[in-house]
């Protein structure tokens, strides 16, 4: 699920992944891999992700949905 936010958060703001890459400082094939989910997030990326986008963790991750309700199961 987070593979799918990321690309909707990243294109709703009209970001390339290049562009995404730059600003958390990595390439532009690991935020490929990562909109695919061939790579977990690291803590520090999903922290990251949440600041660059203004999300919270738990949509990020798809644990919430998009009026706020809770999803943990």
């Amino acid at each position: 699920m987070y593979g799918k936010r990321i690309r909707e958060l990243r294109t709703e703001r009209g970001m390339t992944q290049a562009e995404l890459g730059e600003q958390l400082n990595i390439a532009q094939i690991t935020v490929s891999k990562y909109e695919r989910e061939t790579l977990d997030l690291g803590t520090q990326t999903i922290i990251a992700l949440c600041s660059i986008f203004e999300v919270s963790a738990d949509y990020l991750l798809g644990l919430e949905d998009d009026a706020g309700a809770k999803r943990y199961r």
